[in-house]
Formats: C-alpha cells, sequence, structure tokens
C-alpha cells in the first residue's frame, strides 16, 4: 500500500541519515578521545624529561662528584620508574642503564632514538609494540657534552591508556545508540501521528469516489491534518447538498417535462380520434399544444444554455444597446399573461436612455426570467412592479413582487445550479443560475433579496 511506502520511505531515509550521522560522531569522538590520551601520555614524558635534562645539566656542572655515578643514580631512583621505565644510552648507541634495573640482553631496536638522532630539536618519538605489548617511546638527545651519555630515552605501556580509551568509546557508543533509538522512537511517533490518519483520509476518500456522501472524518488537533480533514468533511458536505440538489433537479425537469408533453399527447389523441372535431374544442386543442410546446422549448433551451456554461461554451455577442428598450419589450411580452392571471404588472417606462454593452438576446433572457420567476411566485390579486434607476455610471432594475415571494432558508440557495425552493412551482430550479451567469459576464451583479435587482455598468 502507498502508506507503507511512505512508513518505509521515510523509517529508511530518516534512520538512514542519522545512523550515518552517528557512525560519524562516533568515530570523530573516537579518534578524538584517542588523540587526548596519546597527546596527555606524551605532555607527562616530556615534562618529566625536561626535569631529567635539567638535573643532568646540574650534575655535568658539579665537578666534585662524577657524573656516570649521579646518572645512574638518577635512572635507578627515577621517581616515576613505576610508571614509565628510563633508559640511559651511552655514545655506541647502546642501552647503559634502566631504571627497570634490569641490564639490556644486547643491542635494542630504538626507532625513537634513531628519529631523534635525525630530529631538529633532538626529540624522537615511537608508538608501536615493543617486548609484547604497545608503548610510546620518547627519546631525547643529551645536551651535556664531553660525557659518555647521548640520550635519555622514557618508554610507557599504552595497555591501560588503550584499556581507557576502549572504555570511553564504548560509553560514547552507547551514548549514540540512545539517542537512535530515541530517534527511532520518535519518527514512529510522528509517523503514525501523520500516516494513519493520512490512511484514514485516503480510505474516506474513496468510500466518497464511491457514492458514499454520509461519512465523515473525526474531528483532529488544529493542525494541517486536522485542516485536511475538515476540508474532506466540508467536501463531503458540499457533494451530498449537491448529489440532493441535482436528484431534485432530476426529479423536477422530469415532472416538468411529463406535463407539457402528457398534454400535448393528450390533445393530440383527442383531435386525431375526433373525425370531425368541433372548430372551438380544435382551436382550443391547437392553442394548449402550442403553449406546452413553448414550455418546453424553453427547458429545453435553458438546458442547452446550462451546458454551454458548463462547458464553457457559453459566448455573448455584444453591442452598444438601450437597455431600458430591451426591458420594456420583456415587460410587454408578460403584461397579457398578467391579465390572464388576474395579476397586477406595473411599469413606467422612463425617457432617459440607459446604453449598455451588452448581448441583446441574453439580456432579454435575463429579464424574461426575473419575470417569469416573479409572476411564478404571485398568486391572484398580486402585484408585480418593475422600476429603472440610471445612475452615473451604472444602471439598476429591481422587481418587486406581493406574492409569496422566496423564503429565508431558499433565499441564499436561489442562484444555485438545479435549486428548487418551492417544489410546488413548476419551473427547472436552473433559470436564476443561467440569469445570474449572464448578469455577471455583463460586469453586473444579480442580488437575490425581497426584491430583485439586477446593475450593470453604462457604456462609455
Amino acid at each position: 500500500m502507498a502508506v507503507q511506502k511512505i512508513t518505509r520511505r521515510w523509517l529508511t531515509g530518516n534512520f538512514s541519515v542519522v545512523l550515518l550521522v552517528i557512525i560519524s560522531v562516533v568515530i570523530g569522538v573516537s579518534l578524538a578521545i584517542q588523540t587526548f590520551y596519546y597527546n596527555s601520555a606524551r605532555q607527562f614524558i616530556l615534562s618529566r624529561a625536561d626535569s631529567v635534562a635539567t638535573l643532568l645539566e646540574d650534575h655535568a656542572r658539579d665537578s666534585s662528584s662524577d657524573f656516570s655515578s649521579q646518572v645512574r643514580k638518577l635512572v635507578e631512583d627515577f621517581e616515576y620508574k613505576e610508571k614509565m621505565e628510563l633508559m640511559a644510552i651511552g655514545g655506541d648507541d647502546a642501552v647503559l642503564i634502566t631504571s627497570s634495573g634490569f641490564e639490556p640482553a644486547g643491542r635494542m631496536d630504538m626507532p625513537d632514538y634513531r628519529a631523534a638522532l635525525g630530529s631538529p630539536d633532538g626529540v624522537g618519538e615511537y608508538i608501536g609494540p615493543l617486548g609484547g605489548e604497545k608503548v610510546l617511546a620518547i627519546t631525547t638527545m643529551s645536551k651535556v657534552m664531553g660525557e659518555d651519555l647521548t640520550a635519555m630515552r622514557y618508554v610507557v605501556s599504552l595497555t591501560r591508556v588503550d584499556e581507557q580509551i576502549v572504555m570511553a568509546i564504548f560509553w560514547v557508543t552507547m551514548l549514540a545508540m540512545a539517542v537512535l533509538l530515541i530517534v527511532i522512537f520518535s519518527n514512529s511517533y510522528f509517523i503514525s501521528s501523520i500516516v494513519n490518519p493520512i490512511a484514514e483520509v485516503g480510505q474516506t476518500a474513496r468510500q466518497i469516489a464511491q457514492g458514499d456522501f454520509e461519512v465523515r472524518l473525526a474531528p483532529r488537533k488544529d493542525d494541517e491534518i486536522g485542516q485536511l480533514c475538515e476540508a474532506i468533511n466540508n467536501m463531503a458536505e458540499e457533494l451530498s447538498n449537491a448529489e440532493q440538489i441535482k436528484n431534485d433537479f432530476i426529479s423536477s425537469v422530469s415532472h416538468e417535462l411529463r406535463t407539457p408533453l402528457t398534454a400535448i399527447r393528450g390533445w393530440g389523441e383527442t383531435l386525431v380520434r375526433d373525425e370531425n372535431p368541433d372548430p372551438a374544442t380544435m382551436k382550443k386543442g391547437i392553442r394548449v399544444i402550442m403553449e406546452e410546446t413553448e414550455r418546453l422549448s424553453s427547458m429545453v433551451e435553458e438546458l442547452l444554455d446550462f451546458s454551454r456554461m458548463q462547458s464553457g461554451r457559453f459566448a455573448l455577442e455584444t453591442q452598444r444597446l438601450d437597455l431600458v428598450a430591451e426591458l420594456s419589450e420583456a415587460v410587454l411580452i408578460f403584461t397579457q399573461r398578467a391579465k390572464q392571471e388576474h395579476k397586477a404588472l406595473l411599469y413606467e417606462e422612463p425617457a432617459d436612455f440607459a446604453p449598455v454593452m451588452g448581448d441583446k438576446n441574453r439580456l432579454r433572457q435575463v429579464f424574461v426570467n426575473i419575470l417569469d420567476n416573479a409572476l411564478k411566485y404571485s398568486d391572484r390579486g398580486d402585484t408585480v412592479r418593475v422600476a429603472v434607476s440610471i445612475g452615473p455610471d451604472a444602471v439598476a432594475v429591481t422587481v418587486a413582487d406581493t406574492g409569496t415571494g422566496i423564503s429565508q432558508e431558499d433565499l441564499p440557495n436561489v442562484k444555485t445550479r438545479f435549486y428548487k425552493g418551492h417544489t410546488t412551482r413548476r419551473g427547472s430550479g436552473i433559470g436564476l443560475a443561467v440569469a445570474d451567469e449572464i448578469v455577471g459576464m455583463h460586469g453586473g451583479a444579480l442580488d437575490m433579496g425581497t426584491t430583485v435587482t439586477i446593475t450593470l455598468p453604462l457604456a462609455p
């Protein structure tokens, strides 16, 4: 699964980086510890060597005593002989005496002595095996001239030093392992707090994709994951509402289509069966058929307009026109209908022009939709008032009626596509949505409330 891949990649990537960093730190600290201990041993030897060199110079200046005896006594009584071995080297490069009290069994291999012979400061150093153990040997050339003493050699065993280095490295490694475990634990907790919610979001998204719009994610902390869960829940809520609106729209359109088709079919069958129809009956039937056909044509045109809007193929053919003239023609279309329905349609045409840049047919379609909607939601005896207000930069057309109006709960959704508040009233539920889209394309605004207001900018 994708979640497992994310977890594996996260753990592998972080673990590899952290492990590489920890290994580098352990190696660096180990080298630093070894350098520190070895430098400490080296400084300890060199400090003792300075003290011995000073004593040798004092003995060389003291003519009352034998220098060789003083050197033997110095070596044999060396106060640090428990920690290091002191050797006196003669002119033939042979060890004269050692602080251990044992005479050397022949000529010794002394790399540090050879290094001191070629060194500008007369000091040579050697780290390596000697007599089965690792040692640090430092040779300093003697500054006493004319005596049978060429150098003093100091040898320290590094066995205890290496043991201390190993112990220090061990504790550093243990500390690094503890840090690594803490990093792994914290990463695991962090991953579980992110990947697990993501897995839940993915499962919920799949359910929503399969049509289950009732599923919801549990609320989480106010972070990015919580915001994602809230967005998924909002999306599911919107899809659920859209699905409900769509179903209502299909049901409404099916009903709206069935009603005129039933009337057309009924009158058509009546006229076909009647061999000698009464002229009045025939005229009435033909009128009903034409009215219902007009209703069907209007509904189909709305659906086509909606389809063009959805696909981005809805275009305007703009020209300079008088908005008042277009509104007056639309009002004239509904005047006769208002009389037949015993409703009052009041309109006083202004004397001034209202020039706008727009599509003549589409603007008339907007007025027709608004007026049709106003009469549709008005009852017998109600009044629909149409007024025009021309300002310096814009023209406003208001349509108000004394009918049932739009309820407060339906008001925010009246311009939503497919939404139909009064299911008992005829209509597809997309007329206002199409009208709002057309007005918006003209740079205007369509405001719905107790009064419908259409605002369009005036042409220069």
